[in-house]
Order: C-alpha cells, then structure tokens, then sequence
C-alpha cells in the first residue's frame, strides 16, 4: 500500500523547504508528525499539511476500518521549485534591484512497512 501527495505553488523558496524536510525523511509517519508540530519553521506546516493529507487519502482509498500512522513510513519527499514572481524594490542613485519570489511543489509518497 503506498500514497503519493504533490503540494503545489508553496510561497516558500525550496531550499527553505528542503531544510525541514530532510530532518524528517525516511522516518515512520507518527514520529514525523511528531517532530513538524514541535518544529519552529515555516516549511513544517506545510509538510504537516501534505502528511495528514496523505493519511487521510489512504484511510479513503482502502476500505480497511482504521488506518495507523505507526505502519507508515516516509518513502520518498522532495521538493521541486516551482514559478518566480520577480518584483524590483527601488535602489539608490535611481536604479531598481531585483526581488525573486520563489515558491515550491512538494511531493511525499508513504509506503506501508514491509516488517509489518
């Protein structure tokens, strides 16, 4: 059993987001869980977010009574920029300076634990 989850259009550059993410892959659902609602940074709640978001997915999918989090594990996450807004602040001696906004498409899959 396995579940994919692609969070598109993050207002967060991907570096930013792939700093929280690899704190957190390869680890069983419940223990990430655990560690993005304690986390301190921007990039966790959107990852909480694709992760319960997949949760749910597989608890819809497969018509099984309960879904649990511990027979979970963290495939495969990564991060893929996604489109720049580019905006320009203004600079002295009449010149303008570049501002990139960047955003990011997440992308999880979960897998069931083969010990399991």
């Amino acid at each position: 059993m396995e579940t994919t989850v692609k969070l598109k259009y993050i207002k967060q550059s991907p570096k930013k987001v792939r700093f929280v993410l690899n704190s957190i892959r390869g680890a069983n659902v419940k223990t990430a869980i655990n560690k993005l609602e304690k986390l301190n940074k921007k990039a966790a709640f959107s990852i909480l977010k694709a992760l319960k978001s997949a949760i749910s997915n597989l608890s819809n999918t497969f018509s099984e009574d309960s879904i649990n989090e511990n027979d979970f594990y963290i495939f495969e996450a990564y991060v893929d920029q996604g489109p720049v807004m580019k905006r320009f602040r203004p600079a002295a001696m009449g010149r303008a300076t570049p501002i990139l906004k960047r955003s990011s498409h997440l992308t999880l899959t979960l897998k069931k634990n083969s010990s399991n």
